[in-house]
């Protein structure tokens, strides 16, 4: 699909100084960028954790290392898994810890639908449909609401909606640099902002579940578990965005001298096929709608309870229909989908997608499971809890620097997921110990984990960003991109850290069925 009338864009020699070499921002990105690129590949992380909780498992036991569980009073040894037994069920049990990892399902479930939307091209469309449907004076505000909402789309955004957003500031004489990289903070430092329960909802839900049993093997977590305080941040990364685009980093940028151009308009194929689609979507919430509203619904609770119920726990197949729905009928109109069989292979495509996160979550997996056997993750939550205790550092102050923890190891590790395995187990029984529910756990890893997106470059996407950014600037380069980026992670961090500081004293509710406290 054209997104412009003129798609090779000469790089713009502009008059801007090259960065200084030894600055001290600049030597502090070099940091960055030197210590992420030894990082090893999330595979193979979690391959060495693995290793390393089998072999200190064994130390551990050996040591006779156990606590007291404070909620039973029970003695909790350390057991090692080089042993017979241990051995037998490394061996024995890979292909149940694979099946039954929470988040698989959850995610391969809701990347049915969204996979297809993306693949016949309802994505795209929608987001095109939104920013130029703006008049000139709201195109800011289009572009970051645009970013905001295509978190559903899991990582479409980061794809689709920057090179948009820099043709259409182009479009209207404004510099197109800033238009993207607005796009890509709203979508990246945005990341946990949202009015709709989307993949990712459903992606650490499962991780936090599967650390939250470490301690209370009955905790079940829902994808909608943050979902009230999310949908409220969207209000406040919104303006913040905007602001920060229009008066602090466009007008540092130099003036754009390159060529001009128009976005072509969207077809009336793919007009008619966003009809379609939100009729579609319609009809599709009104069933749902039935199947929840009347007090004897059969989605409905025990004495007609929402919060639990089936309804709750079939919100990733509803987030899945949301959009393969919608996307069936946009794939018709617009002929993408010409049979059955198109819509079999636009589903199929989106599973081969995903792939390596397949394979992420094999070894996630098995890494979780030798955490859960052999209790060293109870132990380090238990004595963890004990020390921040001793120390008096159990509430706010705590959270907060989890919060910052999470924000600086994003600098290394882009992948959120990949992240929350590795934090999850930890911190999810530690912060229970303190009694914290999960969900505000999980609450504070997300606002860590979205405000320095925007400038780690090991993001997957930052490259891409880079790319497109030097076809308009060709001095653009990486520490000058992340300065321009920069405004956005500290002025995000520094309000949804004030936020969350507010919600917690007002002790709002999370989400459904989710507070700051444990029950």
């Amino acid at each position: 699909m054209s997104l412009a009338k003129k798609q090779d864009v000469p790089p713009v020699n502009q008059k801007t100084k090259a960065p200084a070499k030894n600055t001290l921002l600049n030597r502090m990105l070099d940091v960055v960028e030197r210590v992420g690129n030894k990082l090893p590949d999330p595979v193979t992380l979690f391959i060495i954790f693995a290793i390393i909780v089998v072999i200190a498992s064994h130390f551990a036991a050996s040591a006779g290392v156990e606590v007291t569980h404070p909620s039973t009073g029970d003695s909790v040894k350390a057991v090692s898994l080089l042993t017979a037994e241990g051995l037998q069920n490394i061996m024995t049990k890979m292909v149940k810890n694979f099946a039954e990892f929470p988040p698989l399902g959850l995610v391969l479930v809701t990347m049915i639908g969204v996979g297809l939307a993306e693949g016949v091209g309802l994505i795209s469309a929608l987001l095109k449909k939104v920013v130029l449907g703006a008049p000139k004076s709201m195109i800011t505000v289009s572009i970051v609401i645009a970013g905001i909402l295509a978190n559903m789309a899991g990582d479409a955004g980061f794809i689709v909606l920057p090179p948009i957003a820099a043709l259409v500031f182009m479009s209207v004489g404004r510099h197109p640099i800033a238009g993207m990289v607005a796009a890509y903070a709203a979508v990246a430092g945005g990341f946990s902002a949202n009015l709709i329960v989307n993949m990712l909802d459903a992606l650490l839900a499962g991780f936090t579940q599967g650390a939250a049993q470490i301690v209370d093997p009955n905790f079940i977590a829902n994808p909608a578990m943050n979902w009230y305080f999310l949908a409220a941040s969207a209000f406040i990364i919104v303006p913040l965005a905007i602001w920060i685009t229009d008066k602090v980093v466009e007008p540092r940028l130099p003036e754009y001298t390159g060529p001009k151009m128009k976005m072509d308009k969207l077809s009336d194929a793919e007009n008619r096929g966003l009809k379609w689609a939100g009729a579609a979507a319609l009809v599709f919430i009104s069933i749902i709608a039935l199947l929840i509203v009347p007090s004897d619904a059969p989605l409905r609770g025990e004495n007609g309870a929402i919060i639990i119920s089936p309804f709750m726990s079939s919100l990733v197949p509803i987030i899945m229909g949301l959009f393969l729905f919608p996307a069936i009928a946009y794939g018709i109109v617009t002929k993408g989908i010409r049979s059955d069989k198109d819509v079999a292979d636009g589903m199929a495509k989106a599973m081969s997608a995903m792939g390596m996160y397949i394979i992420l979550a094999f070894f996630a997996a098995q890494f979780i499971a030798y955490f859960n056997w052999s209790n060293l993750g109870v132990i380090m939550a238990i004595s963890g809890a004990d020390f921040l205790k001793g120390i008096g550092l159990t509430g706010l102050p705590l959270l907060v620097g989890f919060i910052i923890i999470s924000a600086g190891l994003n600098l290394f590790i882009g992948s959120a997921s990949a992240k929350w395995a590795i934090l999850g187990p930890v911190f999810v029984p530690m912060f229970m110990l303190l009694g914290y529910d999960p969900a505000f756990t999980q609450l504070a890893y997300r606002i860590g984990d979205s405000i320095t997106n925007p400038i780690t470059p090991m993001f997957a996407y930052f490259a891409i960003l880079l790319a497109l950014a030097k076809t308009y600037d060709k001095n653009m380069g990486l520490g000058s991109l992340i300065a321009v980026m920069l405004p956005y992670t500290l002025i995000f961090g520094a309000a949804w850290i004030l936020f969350f500081i507010i919600w917690f004293f007002l002790g709002l509710p999370l989400g459904p069925g989710s507070g700051i406290y444990l029950p």
